[in-house]
């Protein structure tokens, strides 16, 4: 498949039982549902997709299901999310043969790299493989960031092929344009800032809350590329408060309770995190609730 690096790519969730087994049929149905919305491809294992809290296995059994039910009409990109550079190298070229499309990569998750590891840890990953790849700059969440500059020392790597930019500032946008043009294809990376990041040149949005009000994400991205802003900003001034809530530390739980609420899947996570309670659960649901009550008509 010859994979057009646009679009809406949502990050999707791993569903779990109640005994945090593997919910395989749940995560088909949710697929399913994405598909059927419009969205241009699937990131699984990623953040969202508690990649780290999985065994191996349990990853192929992800990818073999994202693979079946997208049936090849749109790409699946599969997270690599590993502890050392060879152990990502490795799974990405695992990747490629289950017939993933892409590989979406991390940063080593074992400690803080500096520039040049985190050099060295993209180019052993892009050498190790011919699936294209995107790059995922969060240095907030992981502790590493690929600067505008050494994107462009990377670009000799012709299998980098996009960036998920998810710095937390839409300065970093136009940065990147600068240093190296069109070499790569942007991907908004932080929901909040997605309208931003189209304006700004960003033409992918790897989405998080959209996972649960598909429609309206899709809606809302196809008015921003159209350049129908204001009918885009009336749109996303509902969205924000919801798009909020793929920020902060308890991002996966936020996301995975707000599908749950809306008929999409369960809330359940694996250790070390925990469902939410309290008064973080409250402000979820509060913020669902008024959400919902506002809900604009897409008619």
């Amino acid at each position: 498949m010859k994979v057009d690096w646009k679009g809406v790519f949502p990050a999707v969730t791993t569903q779990f039982r109640e005994d945090l087994s593997l919910d395989l049929d749940a995560t088909a149905r949710h697929l399913q549902v994405l598909i059927d919305s419009g969205v241009s491809g699937l990131v699984m294992l990623g953040s969202l997709g508690e990649n780290v809290s999985l065994t191996l296995d349990e990853k192929r059994e992800v990818i073999r299901t994202a693979l079946s039910v997208a049936s090849g009409k749109i790409p699946v990109v599969g997270g690599v999310a590993e502890l050392n550079s060879n152990s990502a190298a490795k799974w990405t070229r695992e990747l490629e043969s289950l017939g993933a499309q892409g590989a979406m990569v991390m940063p080593s998750m074992a400690f803080r790299p500096d520039r040049e590891e985190t050099m060295a840890h993209y180019r052993t990953v892009a050498r190790s493989t011919g699936l294209p790849i995107i790059v995922y700059n969060n240095p907030i969440s992981y502790h590493a960031d690929v600067t505008p500059e050494m994107f462009g020392e990377l670009a000799q790597e012709e299998n980098l092929v996009a960036i998920k930019e998810s710095s937390g500032d839409v300065r970093r946008l136009t940065d990147l344009i600068n240093e190296v043009g069109d070499r790569y294809v942007l991907f908004a990376g932080v929901d909040d800032l997605a309208l931003e990041s189209v304006l700004l040149g960003a033409t992918g949005w790897i989405a998080g809350i959209g996972l649960a009000f598909p429609k309206e994400n899709q809606r809302l991205w196809d008015l921003a590329v159209a350049g129908e802003w204001e009918q885009a900003r009336q749109l996303y001034r509902w969205f924000t408060p919801l798009l909020h809530l793929d920020v902060g530390p308890k991002f996966v739980q936020n996301i995975k309770l707000v599908i749950q609420e809306v008929g999409l899947g369960a809330e359940y996570v694996r250790l070390p995190r925990l469902p939410l309670t309290g008064a973080d659960r409250a402000r979820v649901l509060e913020t669902l609730q008024r959400g919902l009550e506002r809900r604009p008509s897409l008619d």
